[in-house]
């Protein structure tokens, strides 16, 4: 009885933010920083937070990407700092082939600078 009682109670505990799957459309990708881990194996796309699609051309990119080496300084929209794994990001990612089933899109840059959030 106690152990039915205590998992009944862990049904409304809140999620951390990397487990957390956003409902479509709410995803704010200007909010998105940090530790990122990308997935790739469709099985667990579900248990992604959202769904990204690597854009070749940065014009039509919704965010400009810069790989940070120190998750210190991955602070900002567009500075991301990729994770081994994911039990350890902030974010993670399910990245798409299909550009209609994303959430926003992404281009990786070179240059720090330039990383940014364009909405």
């Amino acid at each position: 009885m106690l152990s039915f009682l205590l998992s009944f109670l862990l049904f409304f505990a809140p999620p951390s933010p990397s487990r957390m799957v956003a409902p479509a459309g709410s995803v704010e990708p200007c909010k998105i920083f940090g530790s990122i881990y990308l997935e790739n194996d469709p099985r667990r796309a579900n248990s992604c937070f959202a769904v990204v699609y690597v854009e070749p051309e940065q014009a039509f990119a919704d965010v400009v990407v810069f790989n940070e080496a120190n998750k210190l300084f991955a602070d900002k929209a567009g500075l991301w700092c990729p994770s081994e794994s994911r039990e350890f990001a902030d974010y993670t990612l399910f990245v798409t082939t299909d550009r209609s089933r994303a959430d926003f899109a992404i281009h990786y840059t070179k240059v720090r600078s330039y990383a940014g959030c364009k909405q």
